[in-house]
């Protein structure tokens, strides 16, 4: 193990995290955006727009991410009017790629997230709400959503998790994130795994870091749950 290779090349694995996180909390930001209204929508069945969503959910679950992102980034430079579109300035740059790759299927997993944790509220709550004479809308913002989203949390901690990992595939596109980072050094200095080793380190401890934040908030808006 050449630690000395490692601590010399720190600064690349430095920018390769800054590149993890901000491609991971980018993702699952946009990702929620599109969750919380495809969830409303399948867990009500919304008429036409209900087929919609469930067809999204269905294509991104039903393939790998690494198969969605290759189609983005090099099946969609295959199409002359792609190529020629206003869109292009923006698909032919490997980041924005993955942001949408990313993004696209975090947003189907936690559709199906929110939509169970949805079902899974107490129907007394909602008729509690309309006996206190509170609106479909109020009774969407102030009961319904709040309580969905705090079931979901386990769940979603999941998610936030595996979109991390997922991440890593950024580095098949030409991007320099931490997975990256580790080949880069791997091909500089013809060793084998000491930059995977580095990778995974790094990895370990953001995951660490998010397991201790949603353990947290587990602790704060589901502590009511372990209550006797």
């Amino acid at each position: 193990m050449k630690l000395s290779l490692i601590f010399d090349n720190i600064d690349l694995f430095i920018e390769g995290l800054f590149l993890t996180v901000e491609l991971t909390v980018l993702s699952l930001l946009i990702g929620f955006c599109i969750a919380l209204p495809f969830g409303i929508i399948r867990a009500r069945e919304v008429p036409y727009w209900s087929r919609i969503v469930n067809l999204y959910v269905y294509a991104i679950r039903g393939t790998p991410l690494l198969v969605q992102l290759y189609v983005i980034y090099y099946g969609l430079s295959q199409f002359v009017w792609v190529r020629e579109s206003f869109a292009w300035p923006i698909l032919r740059e490997a980041y924005w790629c993955a942001l949408i790759a990313f993004s696209l299927n975090s947003g189907a997993y936690a559709t199906e997230i929110i939509r169970g944790a949805i079902q899974s509220v107490p129907r007394g709550q909602i008729e509690a709400a309309k006996a206190l004479g509170l609106s479909a809308f109020q009774i969407d913002r102030l009961v319904l959503i709040p309580s969905a989203l705090r079931k979901a949390l386990p769940q979603y901690g999941n998610e936030v998790v595996f979109m991390l990992h997922g991440s890593a595939l950024a580095s098949v596109i030409t991007l320099t994130d931490l997975l990256g980072a580790g080949r880069e050094l791997n091909s500089k200095y013809y060793i084998t795994y000491e930059g995977f080793i580095t990778a995974a380190v790094f990895y370990m401890i953001l995951t660490g870091i998010i397991v201790l934040i949603f353990r947290a908030l587990e602790l704060r808006y589901l502590s009511y749950l372990t209550l006797r």
